[in-house]
């Protein structure tokens, strides 16, 4: 199991579906959830980004499923940043879900952009996050992007 956990929780009944399982949407709630997190605990809160008026936004959004998750199971989920664009902010997230007993349930890949919540067009980080970013677990295949 990987050591960059950000979230613990246990599945509702309004997150499972009519096969009995964990949604699909939850599990995005839940990666959501985790990078909220991951960012407050690196030192970047949801005040900060009101403060800035920018918010994150999603482009892709991929979910491999690897095992079941059931109605009151307790999950993890491990966040880690895989690509990082310096000069447009661009992003890319790897989560691991992970069922208590440790086994890999899913693994979800986000690439997404900050936005400028006045204009409704992308932006960059204000100088300050960049610390907040440099500090953000990162992958084994971690990629720095220049273009």
């Amino acid at each position: 199991m990987t050591e960059n956990i950000f979230y613990k929780g246990q599945v509702l009944w309004a997150q499972i579906d009519a096969n009995q399982h964990l949604r699909h949407s939850a599990y995005a709630d839940f990666c959501a959830q985790a990078r909220t997190n991951m960012l407050f605990k690196m030192g970047l809160s949801i005040a900060d980004f009101g403060k800035y008026k920018i918010g994150p936004i999603l482009f892709r959004e991929e979910l491999i499923y690897k095992r079941e998750i059931r109605i009151d199971e307790f999950i993890q989920v491990g966040v880690e940043l895989t690509k990082f664009n310096p000069k447009n902010g661009r992003f890319s997230f790897r989560h691991y879900v992970y069922k208590e007993n440790g086994d890999q349930a899913a693994i979800v890949h986000v690439d997404g952009a900050w936005l400028d919540l006045a204009s409704r067009k992308l932006t960059n980080i204000p100088p300050e996050w960049d610390a907040v970013i440099q500090n953000i677990p990162k992958s084994d295949d971690y990629e720095e992007v220049h273009a």
